[in-house]
Formats: C-alpha cells, structure tokens, sequence
C-alpha cells in the first residue's frame, strides 16, 4: 500500500491526523522545537463559530452535521435494540469543541492501574505534573493543581443556580460529604463541577494549544482535508493518503505519523491501513499487512441517564425560555461574561459509592438546573427549554466491565465504522445502573430538593420495581461520549495496540495519542485526560526524536 503515483501535498517530520483534544495539545508540544515541520491534519472546518465558543451554545452543535460526525452504534440488546446516537467532533477542536467543558482527570487508582497492567510511566504520580503543566485553575490546592498553564479552569462558584446548591445539600442529607475539588487529592464526594473557559467563553484545546501554536510557523494546519489511511511501506508509515477539495493527495512523513483522530476514527484509520485482526480486515475487504488483534477491540464507554422533575418554582427554564429571558441572558454574557450562557449544562454533581461496601466510587452524579422533556427527539434545545421549571438529576457509571468494537464494514473510507458498545453486556453493569438509578431517587427525597419537586416527569412514579427500572434505563439510558480503549496501550501486542512509548506493535514511524489509547476507562470525563495524552506524547516523542 504505496503513494507512490499520489501528487505530493506536503513533506514534513510529523504528521498528525486529528485536530481535537489530543491533537492539539500534541502539536504545540512538537512545535516547541524549531526545527521541527509538523502537520497537522483535520477533516472539519473552522471552530470559529458562535455557538461553539458560547458554553451553552453546545445544544446547538450536538445534531449539526457540518460540525460533528453523527455516528450511530448498531442496534444494541442492551438498549432495548435501540441505535444510540454518538456525536464526535468534526471540527478543529474535535470533540472538545463540543462538549460539555466538565473538568475531570479521573481518580488516582485509574492511572496506577494503567501503570500495573505493565505501562511504566502511566502512574498517577508521573501523570500528575502533565495535568498541572496544562492547567491554569482559578482553585484548588498547589500539590494537585497548576497554575499558569494553557488551559484555564474556571470554578463557577459565584454563576451557580440555586439548584445546583440544593443538590449538593440534597447530597449531604443523604449522608455524602462535600468534596471542594474533585481533581484534587480524592475525588469521591459532591461538590460543583469546573469546566475549561475562560472570560465566559469555551477554553478548547485549540484555542489554549493548537492557535498559539501554529503562530510559530513551524506547524501547517490542513483543514477541511479527509484521511484516507496511513501509507505503510517496507513496515513503517511513511505518510498518510488523503483527500482535499476531491483530489487524492499525498502527505509525507519524514519522522512519524502520529494518530490522534480519537477512539470511532483512530482503529478505523488503522483497518483501512491494513492494521488490524486478520479476520476482521478479510470481512471488511482489507488487506492484512500488520496482524494486530486489539485494533478496534475493548472499546469502553460510560453510560448515562437522567431523572427528570418538574420543579415548584424556577429553574434555569424560565431564564432561557422567554425572548426578554433570552436577551437578559446574552447581555449578560456578551457584556460581563456572566450568567447561564456561560455555564455548562451540568452545573452539580460528585463521585459516590452506590453501596458502602465498595472501595470507591462506581457512580458520578450530574445536576442539570434545566429540562427539555417536551422538546422533540432528535434535538437538544437547551436555549429554548420547558415551558414550566424543570431540572435533571443524572448520573453515569465509572467504570463499566463490558467491551464492545468499532470495526471497518468496507473497504470504502468514506462508509462509517459499526459500534458495537455490548451495552450492558456484563452483570456487573446492570446492577451498577440499578444502584445509580434509586440513588437518583434517593437524593430526590431528600428534604432540599423533596420540598421543590412538584412530579417526577420520567421515567414517572409508577415505575418502582427493578424489572421496571432496569427496562427504563434499558430504553432511555445512553452514551455520555466517553468512548475509549480501541488501541489501548499495554505491553502484549496480542491484547493491545501501542506500546507505553505509544508507538503501535509491530509497525515503525506511527504512534497513537487519544482516547483510544486508554487502556481501561477512568473514572469521570475524558477530556482533560485526552488532553493530558498529547501532551504526554509530544514529550516523549521530543525527548527521544
């Protein structure tokens, strides 16, 4: 698999597919040295767009197909055979340009386990000062957070709906402590969720990274320009096939090509570039140049749902509803940076045990001081919510058992991955939802919110039993958009993809820096860890090349 007879685009030291999270990061890294020549490769367009700088102005992105792949997992038994939907971001800033900014590293025991499973310098104390470094929090304590770096953390403390402080007290009624930062030195606990923004406005890995960046000159960003695969000759990858405004070209990579196209597009890339389990490439029509089983394999995701309740008085509903709510709204972000625009939608939440016996949080909780029940399906209308109060309270399994696959169905780059999440596949799972869902009622029945709650509006009072409870979640739970795993690190080329070094078993100059990656999912959000991976690789990559 040559480009050979291919026009040449460029030849540079590295090349990066993916301008998301990761991407980002990893570029500003590498282009730290001078005298490197780096490209960096993104299938979306501009990130310049309102609705993606304006926090809550997610909702308006999350079905925007000029901005997002719009995946669909396959139908899944788990899901009642339902299709759930997964955005990713294609766009610069990937995913991280639209999301929900929670500001998340995980919890130490997820890294010192990456490390026991044999990825020296995988542990949470070698992690540790990559977070800082990235960092520029408004809180926290010194010994755990940074100061100063390119991302800044706000600590929306002063811009919280009373909600959110209902929650948390709702929280410590039922017997949870309060926990003032959960990336500090534990994460268990319930308190306020930081997010990555800056004077009102999204702080996304390529507005703190990958602009600064490619004002040195050193970096070329190719926009709007779709990967095809990774040109693999002689075992190494010497460049990456793409196509641009309809012509088939050629990027060469002197150096490395580095894969930081996230945890759907990475193993994709890696089967259309012959990489990948013998017979899963012969089912997809692709060659075999590079046995590697775990491509594709031991995807991991969290899963998610909400309780939904009708609230006696306001919520954030009657802020965002109204055209002089609206308007209110907007002057107070366009003006002071203030107010519900500026926020995420989850606004409260925590990391708890579901039972004592555990020995650490299997469950991350979500306050959202806003509804949208009546909304049609296929939207998200957080700036138009209910026309009555409403809230949601949610949560999200931490550390789900069952692994599923993102598999090529044809040869053809353009056709999407199958996603196959084996949601649900593991006992372990179901019972960790059915804890997590009387847990929501728990916290529901506490005095704080209790005295506010006028209806449970969904899943509805008359569903009690755990047959019913588990065929609710079974039908409206769903992804959080935490996929990772499906070239997953670890020292068995039998059962993982890339090295510790990152580099991909059995193949030279190519290298993984995403999600993809992890290999087992942390606890909480990703985004700040697949971050924390760009910039870990950029200095491995720097340190030896």
């Amino acid at each position: 698999m040559t480009g050979a007879a291919l026009p040449v685009l460029g030849t540079f030291d590295y090349v990066i597919v993916g301008a998301g999270s990761a991407g980002s990061a990893l570029a500003e890294v590498l282009g730290r040295n001078p005298k490197a020549r780096i490209a960096i490769v993104e299938a979306g367009g501009t990130d310049r767009r309102f609705f993606i700088q304006m926090p809550l102005g997610y909702g308006k992105t999350f079905y925007d197909m000029r901005l997002n792949w719009g995946y669909r997992a396959e139908p899944d038994p788990g899901l009642d055979g339902q299709s759930d939907y997964w955005p990713r971001g294609k766009v610069i800033g990937g995913s991280g340009s639209l999301n929900a900014m929670v500001w998340i590293r995980g919890a130490r025991e997820d890294y010192d386990e990456w490390a026991a499973e044999g990825n020296a310098g995988w542990s949470y104390a070698d992690v540790l000062p990559v977070f800082k470094a990235i960092e520029d929090a408004e809180s926290g304590d010194d010994r755990y957070r940074g100061r100063g770096g390119p991302v800044h953390i706000t600590n929306p403390a002063r811009m919280l709906h009373p909600l959110a402080k209902r929650f948390i007290e709702a929280g410590r009624q039922a017997g949870f402590a309060y926990n003032p930062d959960f990336n500090g030195e534990s994460q268990e606990g319930m308190g306020i969720y930081e997010i990555n923004t800056k004077n009102g406005w999204r702080c996304s890995a390529a507005k703190a990274f990958l602009y600064p960046a490619l004002k040195r000159g050193n970096l070329t960003l190719f926009s709007e320009t779709f990967v095809r695969r990774v040109i693999v000759e002689h075992g190494r990858a010497t460049g990456i096939e793409v196509e641009r405004e309809g012509v088939v070209q050629v990027i060469r990579a002197i150096g490395e090509v580095i894969l930081s196209a996230g945890a759907v597009n990475t193993p994709h890339l890696l089967q259309l570039s012959g990489i990948g389990r013998g017979e899963d490439q012969l089912a997809a029509g692709l060659p075999v140049l590079h046995e590697s089983p775990a491509v594709g394999h031991y995807l991991q995701d969290h899963l998610g749902i909400n309780y939904t309740y009708r609230a006696k008085g306001e919520s954030m509903n009657a802020q965002l509803r109204s055209p002089i709510g609206k308007l209110l709204a907007g002057l107070n972000f366009l003006l002071r940076g203030r107010g519900p625009l500026c926020l995420s939608l989850n606004q409260g939440g925590g990391f708890v045990k579901s039972r004592p016996d555990l020995d650490r949080p299997n469950i991350q909780l979500y306050l959202q001081a806003i509804s949208t029940f009546t909304g049609k399906v296929g939207t998200r209308p957080l700036l138009t919510p209910d026309p009555f109060p409403g809230f949601n309270i949610g949560l999200s399994t931490c550390r789900p058992k069952a692994r599923g696959t993102i598999l090529a169905k044809t040869s053809d780059p353009a056709i999407a991955p199958a996603i196959r999440a084996n949601v649900y596949g593991v006992a372990e799972d179901r019972q960790d939802m059915l804890e997590g869902v009387k847990l929501l009622r728990l916290l529901a029945s506490q005095k704080a919110l209790a005295e506010i709650i006028e209806e449970e509006l969904a899943p509805g009072r008359d569903v009690v039993t755990d047959e019913q409870l588990m065929l609710d979640y079974s039908r409206r739970s769903g992804t959080v958009y935490h996929p990772c795993g499906t070239a997953r690190m670890g020292p068995d080329p039998k059962t993982s993809v890339v090295d510790p070094q990152l580099k991909v078993h059995g193949v030279n100059g190519l290298r993984v820096a995403d999600a993809s990656i992890f290999p087992a999912v942390i606890s909480g959000n990703t985004n700040a860890a697949a971050i924390m991976v760009g910039v870990k690789a950029g200095l491995m990559i720097g340190k030896n090349g």
